[in-house]
């Protein structure tokens, strides 16, 4: 099994990578499937499923969506063109797209909110219909937005064994658990980001490698920095207010002095994520880390290693990310990255993990600390359930990614102390999340039907 590092970390557009991302992405590869098709279509419509309805409004699905018909990609999205192209569809009710004649589509009546039970398949699910000029539907095909951008039709799903990824296995190290990641490791002498790194190879040369992952840390990094910089009220109706200004510019007068408490180095973890996952809920750049709900955790840590750890080394961010990517395709592979299907462990939790991994790789541990690092962080999310308020990617998201850093750090520092021999595996771990998301209620994940969601005015 390989889950590229540029198939886990991807450039995109908040707030939310399989609520937000997936839909623009399947939105532009019914494009595609439109423009093979030897029919002539004359307008398209659609409908949303499941948790991409329930909470569809409050991750901007609906307009995803919208935007992903009119050639929009969240790698290269433009806000403002984006909102211009949006006002135009509203006026004329009409789509257009490259390659295509004009589409009808009315946002109003075209794009079908569907409350009732999820698709089969997944229940992040929405169909998509091209029509001729009589209104009749004469292409159409499902897709199912499985976490963290990736999406999949029907049929790919089926063939993939439900949330599973397509991944390719003909790499060097093809492991598809910690167990055989650990037993690749201890035959090869190699760590786990130089087995990561060695899979990669067979598809891009090193020059692509490297400055794909600068890329990578700069996107994220960038965000960090916007984030501790942005000020007012995030959209969608909370009325949050934007937080990580007011707590970067109290630490930052605090530093130096001699009463500072040694529980603040957490106020700074904390800061880091929450500026990413402020950026996000605003609908800024963010990297899926592994999703966008979740694109807070890795950043903190790593910009936490480097601003803060005596001895840390830029030249150090590929192992981070590489080693992290690895954790992350094993979550993936062989649970979930997705709160829709198996809740906000299978998103902060595994961002944790493979942030924890992460960092105990930077800081010298052995392949089977850096497991045992990954392990302690989800474990200790187990259960955790997907509830946001109003839908929105806000509360309890924006500090929960902070709580994930912290975890995050604390495990891999425990790890670190040990010489990784512990009881409980991390494929042990990662199956307790999948069956753990299998028997969770489904008002538990991203539907907003339950915990927090209900229990919390929503003006």
């Amino acid at each position: 099994m390989f889950l590229s590092v540029f198939d886990m970390f991807k450039v995109g557009v908040g707030p939310s990578s399989s609520h937000t991302m997936g839909p623009m992405v399947a939105a532009a590869r019914f494009l595609d499937l439109m423009r093979a098709s030897p029919f002539h279509f004359a307008g398209v419509k659609g409908s949303l499923h499941g948790s991409l309805a329930f909470t569809g409004v409050g991750h901007a699905t609906d307009r995803a969506t919208i935007l992903g018909l009119a050639g929009f990609h969240p790698a290269s999205y433009d806000a403002a063109k984006a909102e211009a192209t949006l006002a135009a569809i509203r006026e004329t009710k009409t789509i257009h797209a490259e390659g295509l004649p004009p589409l009808h589509f009315d946002p109003a009546h075209d794009l079908a909110f569907d409350y009732g039970p999820s698709l089969p398949g997944h229940a992040n699910g929405m169909i998509l219909k091209a029509t001729d000029a009589q209104g009749d539907v004469i292409l159409q095909e499902t897709y199912y937005s499985i976490g963290g951008g990736f999406v999949l039709t029907a049929a790919e799903h089926a063939e993939a064994g439900g949330s599973k990824a397509k991944a390719r296995a003909d790499v060097p190290y093809p492991f598809e658990t910690a167990a055989e990641m650990l037993e690749m490791a201890k035959a090869s002498g190699q760590s786990i980001a130089q087995m990561k790194l060695a899979n990669e190879l067979k598809f891009r040369s090193r020059a692509e490698i490297d400055k794909g992952i600068a890329r990578l840390w700069e996107v994220m990094n960038n965000c960090i920095s916007r984030g501790m910089e942005g000020t007012g009220i995030l959209p969608g109706g909370l009325k949050v207010r934007r937080r990580a200004k007011g707590i970067h510019d109290a630490l930052l007068a605090e530093r130096g002095l001699n009463m500072t408490a040694p529980h603040t180095i957490n106020d700074w973890m904390s800061l880091y994520a929450m500026a990413v996952n402020e950026e996000n809920a605003a609908g800024g750049q963010v990297v899926t880390a592994p999703t966008n709900g979740a694109a807070g955790v890795l950043p903190a840590v790593l910009r936490y290693y480097l601003d803060h750890v005596p001895g840390a080394s830029t030249t150090r961010i590929m192992d981070f990310l590489l080693t992290a990517s690895a954790i992350g395709g094993l979550c993936k592979h062989n649970a979930s990255i997705s709160g829709a299907e198996c809740g906000c462990q299978a998103e902060v939790g595994s961002a944790a993990a493979m942030a924890a991994a992460g960092l105990c790789a930077v800081l010298g541990g052995t392949p089977m600390q850096v497991e045992n690092a990954a392990e302690i962080a989800l474990e200790h999310h187990l259960g955790m359930t997907c509830d946001p308020v109003a839908g929105l990617v806000q509360v309890p998201c924006i500090e929960r990614n902070g709580l994930g850093a912290i975890k995050a750090v604390s495990a891999a520092s425990l790890s670190m102390r040990g010489d990784g021999e512990h009881l409980v595996s991390l494929d042990a771990c990662i199956e307790t999340m999948r069956q753990t998301g299998q028997d969770m209620h489904e008002k538990y994940k991203e539907t907003s039907l339950g915990g927090l969601a209900v229990n919390v005015p929503n003006c």
